[in-house]
């Protein structure tokens, strides 16, 4: 065992609290991580908010990135030294993960949000008492971290930790459902829905892939501006008349639409703006949505329900990376660093629209 420092939420909805810990040393199947960054996504806060009582305390994080310390006799194709990105967990074997479609792994409950490992267990102790953890396989808002070796993806050694952390969320969940899942024909239109680190990442890819108009709507003009910034045609504000002003814009309509805010209203808006036999992605977390089924029927409307960008990461990882190396995927754009210890600061300044996206680092 040895002594790290971990946030935890003693209690459902409860505030993150910095306490030392005990954590085992790898498994033969697992590597430790020395943590060098961590993304704070708003899944992070929605599920600590929800989370079942009975299954805390709790470590969550899941978009970590760091400096491999240790490898189980296992491992192969990581050693001491390589930096890493953290993704979620899957089994590797199912029929989904065989198919190139990890997201959707038969085991992905199990292995990611029942508060341990597969098996139940849990590598963290907390004044010698098991501590939940394996948040989407990782647990990363804690200095070290413990995780099965699928989950880390090499990254160049290069590449900044700030950027690498989002990669593992955020930046394939959104890239990977326009690339992966939507594919646009390049020339067709786009509009992203929240232009959040999620709504951004798939604006940018959009750009990248050649989608012409893109166009962004989001609440705070800090965050439209900076959709502009990073190559929207335009940027509107929620509002009376926003489905006639995405109509014009597109040419009577987007080709496609990634909703990533997670509210019904918005998921109903998408729909209407939409040109016949559209595409609208479903990204966000969100409570039950209803649709007008001769809406979608008349226009032959596709909708996609997409996790985790429908992303294998071990191949699309190093894509993303690529393009932020050739200056397509700008993250360090929406990332804004925080000392790991003021966690609280970076949700407060995440949650006021100060910034985009927060990302813990760690001296």
């Amino acid at each position: 065992m040895r002594r790290v420092r971990v946030a935890v939420t003693e209690a459902p909805g409860a505030p993150f609290t910095v306490r030392d810990a005990e954590l085992e040393e790898p498994r033969s199947d697992e590597v430790l991580v020395r943590m060098t960054a961590a993304g704070i996504c708003h899944t992070d806060l929605a599920m600590r908010d929800t989370w079942p009582g009975r299954l805390t305390p709790m470590v969550f994080g899941h978009e970590g990135a760091g400096r491999v310390e240790a490898v189980g006799a296992e491992v192969t194709g990581l050693a001491p030294g390589d930096q890493v990105c953290l993704t979620f967990a899957s089994c590797g074997s199912c029929e989904q993960c065989a198919q190139g479609h990890p997201a959707y792994c038969h085991e992905a409950r199990a292995r990611n949000l029942s508060g341990g490992r597969a098996d139940g267990t849990t590598p963290l102790r907390l004044d010698g008492v098991p501590l939940r953890a394996g948040f989407f396989g990782q647990s990363s808002f804690a200095t070290h971290a413990v995780v099965q070796a699928r989950g880390a993806v090499r990254v160049p050694s290069g590449l900044p930790a700030a950027v690498a952390a989002p990669l593992g969320c955020g930046g394939q969940t959104g890239a990977g459902t326009v690339l992966n899942r939507l594919r646009p024909e390049p020339g067709s239109s786009l509009v992203v829905l929240g232009a959040g680190g999620v709504g951004l990442s798939a604006l940018t890819a959009a750009v990248a892939a050649g989608c012409d108009p893109v166009v962004a709507v989001d609440p705070v003009a800090s965050r439209r501006a900076l959709a502009t910034e990073l190559g929207a045609k335009a940027a509107l504000a929620p509002g009376e008349g926003l489905v006639a002003a995405l109509r014009d814009l597109t040419g009577g309509g987007a080709h496609h639409v990634v909703e990533t805010t997670g509210r019904p209203e918005t998921a109903r808006l998408a729909v209407a703006a939409l040109r016949p036999r559209g595409g609208l992605a479903l990204v966000g977390l969100g409570d039950e949505v209803t649709f007008d089924v001769m809406s979608l029927l008349a226009k032959g409307v596709r909708v996609h329900g997409v996790i985790e960008g429908d992303s294998d990461p071990g191949r699309f990882i190093p894509e993303l990376v690529g393009l932020y190396e050739r200056g397509l995927f700008p993250l360090d754009r929406i990332v804004t660093p925080f000392p790991f210890e003021e966690i609280g600061a970076a949700v407060a300044a995440m949650r006021d629209g100060d910034v985009v996206k927060p990302v813990l680092t760690f001296g």
